[in-house]
């Protein structure tokens, strides 16, 4: 993970779960990042116990908690970020949050799929996405001679597996068709994404970061994952702009 090296991050969802886990590796690189922000929903979470090094905690663990469904607390957040990133910006932004409902073709609802959507599609679009994007030019701006990297200025969507179209993983043993239609709208935010800020230096990518217990092969573990997440982040370029990738290093198909 020494490759790893970046100015600011925000994280959201880091209740738990993946969020807390990678919020809890970054802060054990061997050079953590300066500053890294936490989002969650619920501020007396296990974010603020989150071990640190070096007196990290308090900037890392506590400082970056929000609401990340509420736009006033989003507004707050952009205001704080701002605050102590000054005129670096922000350089990865990297959205974590999701749900999921149970659910087979025979059974889904729109209750089910519009409730799915709003979190996994459109949440990563309407709150974080939008509100940090001008901080997120502005390191992209102010790190202009640097190659695009997640060192510069990134948007890394958290997606999965069974979002891809191509793959339809796990068929037979989770059909989920809310979750499955959420996160292959997410991936095709996430092209347009690459599409539209690639020319300024963003960075946007996919990832399928955390290997579903009914798809892999033997059991995998949290840290295990997040390693391979924060390797992952490390290694990509401008060539990886847009793509789909597991946190294996393994590039994913559509």
């Amino acid at each position: 993970m020494e490759g790893l090296s970046v100015g600011s991050v925000l994280l959201t969802a880091c209740d738990g779960g993946l969020g807390l886990g990678l919020l809890k590796g970054l802060l054990e690189l061997p050079s953590p990042p300066r500053h890294i922000f936490a989002a969650c929903l619920d501020p007396q979470s296990k974010v603020g116990r989150a071990p640190a090094r070096g007196g990290q905690e308090g900037r890392g663990g506590q400082e970056g908690n929000q609401h990340v469904t509420d736009p006033n607390s989003i507004k707050a957040a952009v205001r704080k970020v701002q605050a102590e990133v000054g005129s670096a910006g922000l350089n990865l932004l990297i959205n974590s949050s999701g749900t999921t409902r149970r659910s087979t073709v025979a059974t889904e609802t729109a209750e089910n799929m519009s409730l799915v959507y709003t979190t996994n599609t459109i949440g990563p679009l309407s709150h974080p996405l939008q509100a940090f994007l001008p901080l997120l030019k502005e390191a992209a701006e102010a790190e202009g001679q640097r190659e695009m990297s997640c060192s510069r200025a990134a948007i890394i969507n958290i997606s999965s597996i069974l979002g891809s179209i191509e793959v339809a993983e796990a068929w037979q043993e989770r059909q989920d068709i809310c979750y499955r239609c959420s996160k292959a709208a997410l991936n095709m935010l996430t092209k347009c994404l690459a599409l539209e800020y690639g020319s300024s230096g963003i960075l946007c990518n996919l990832g399928s970061l955390f290997p579903l217990p009914w798809v892999c092969q033997g059991p995998v573990t949290l840290e295990e994952s997040v390693r391979g997440v924060l390797q992952l982040l490390a290694q990509l370029s401008a060539t990886n702009n847009g793509t789909f990738w597991d946190w294996r290093g393994q590039r994913l198909p559509w």
